[in-house]
C-alpha cells in the first residue's frame, strides 16, 4: 500500500477498530462509595490461521464466526476461515473471488453473507459484491454497489433489507448510502448522512430498530453519533461519545447497551479505551480500557454472549495481529 492511501485509509478512518489483551474491561462508578464496579473481563482465546487487519467477522446460525479477507504487509488478502467457540479454533474456509479488506460482510435472512465493496489494491476501491453459502462453503459473484467504496458499513434493517453507508472512494469520503434487496439482488440509493463518514459504526439498536452511527469522520476525528430511522429515511444527533474515535467497534450487548471500544486518536494512536452506549437515555459513558490498544480490529458477539475480538493493528505502522480475545458483560 503506498503512503498516500495508507494515509487516506488512516486519515480518513477506514473500518475496524482497537484490540487489547486480558483484563478488566467494563466499570462504572458507585456513587456512594466512589469505588469502581468491573462489569467484564478479556480473556485470551486461540489464533487465526493467517494474520490479518482490515478483514470481516460474521456470526453464523451455528454458532460459528465466518473471518473474511484483509490486508498483511503489502498483500490484499483473499481466503477465509472460520472461528469454532466450542474449540476455540480458527480453521480454512475457501477464498473469496476477489482479494479485498476494508469490505463488509453482512449476513442475510436467506442464510448467505453478503461481501461487498472494500480496497482491491493500494489504489482502487471495489463496486463488486459476492455472497457466501455456508451450506457449501463457497462464494459466488453477487452484483455491484452503485458506488465503488471502502470503509464503509453495512447494516441489516427489519426488513430484511441492509444499508449501506459512507466510507471513501479512494479519493473523497462518502456521505451516500444505498440499500441492498436480498430478494432481487440488487443495490438502489437513498437518503444520504449529513456529514461524510469513514472509520465510523453502525450498530442496529432493540427493539427500535434505529441504526446508531458513531464516530469517524473525513477530515477531523468526530466524537458525534447519529441515528437512523428505517422508517422514515432520516438521520437525527444523538449524544456524543467521550473520546473521538476513528475505525473503533461498536457491539450490541445483550443488556441492549453498547460496548464502543478503541479506534485511533487524533494522533493515529490506537486507543485502549472502551465506552457504553445506552440507547434509553442516548448517552454514552467511560466502561473501562482493554488490556492492549489495537486497531481495524474485529468484534463479535458469541452465543454464549461474549464478544470475540480478534486480529487489527498493534500500532500506526500497520503490524498485524493474530491473537484474539474475549469480552464478558
Amino acid at each position: 500500500m503506498s503512503n498516500r492511501v495508507r494515509a487516506l485509509v488512516v486519515g480518513l478512518a477506514v473500518l475496524f477498530v482497537i484490540f487489547a489483551a486480558t483484563t478488566a474491561c467494563s466499570s462504572s462508578s458507585d456513587g456512594a462509595t466512589g469505588t469502581t464496579v468491573l462489569h467484564g473481563a478479556f480473556v485470551a482465546t486461540g489464533s487465526m490461521a493467517a494474520a490479518r487487519s482490515n478483514h470481516t467477522a460474521t456470526s453464523l446460525p451455528d454458532g460459528k464466526v465466518l473471518v473474511t479477507g484483509g490486508y498483511y504487509g503489502s498483500n490484499w488478502i483473499a481466503s477465509a476461515e472460520l472461528y469454532d467457540p466450542a474449540t476455540g479454533s480458527f480453521t480454512p474456509a475457501g477464498s473469496m473471488t476477489t482479494a479485498r479488506s476494508f469490505h463488509t460482510a453482512t449476513f442475510l435472512s436467506n442464510g448467505k453473507v453478503l461481501v461487498a465493496g472494500g480496497w482491491g489494491d493500494s489504489s482502487s476501491c471495489l463496486a463488486s459484491a459476492e455472497l457466501y453459502d455456508p451450506a457449501t462453503g463457497s462464494f459466488t459473484p453477487a452484483g455491484s454497489m452503485t458506488t465503488a467504496r471502502g470503509g464503509h458499513r453495512a447494516t441489516v434493517l427489519g426488513n430484511g433489507k441492509v444499508l449501506v453507508a459512507g466510507g471513501t472512494n479512494g479519493s473523497a469520503g462518502l456521505a451516500s448510502a444505498e440499500i441492498y434487496d436480498p430478494n432481487a439482488g440488487t443495490f438502489a440509493p437513498t437518503g444520504n448522512m449529513p456529514v461524510a463518514r469513514g472509520g465510523h459504526t453502525a450498530t442496529p439498536l432493540l427493539p427500535s430498530r434505529m441504526v446508531l452511527f458513531a464516530g469517524g469522520g473525513m477530515d477531523d476525528y468526530a466524537v458525534g453519533a447519529e441515528l437512523f430511522d428505517p422508517n422514515s429515511g432520516t438521520f437525527t444527533a444523538t449524544g456524543g461519545m467521550t473520546e473521538a474515535r476513528l475505525g473503533h467497534t461498536a457491539t450490541l450487548l445483550p443488556s441492549g447497551t453498547v460496548l464502543v471500544a478503541g479506534g485511533r486518536d487524533i494522533f493515529g494512536n490506537p486507543r485502549a479505551s472502551a465506552e457504553l452506549y445506552d440507547p434509553a437515555t442516548g448517552t454514552f459513558a467511560p466502561n473501562g480500557s482493554m488490556t492492549a490498544a489495537r486497531a481495524l480490529y474485529t468484534a463479535t458477539l458469541l452465543p454464549n454472549q461474549k464478544v470475540l475480538l480478534a486480529g487489527g493493528e498493534a500500532d500506526y505502522t500497520g503490524a498485524a495481529l493474530a491473537s484474539a480475545e474475549l469480552f464478558e458483560e
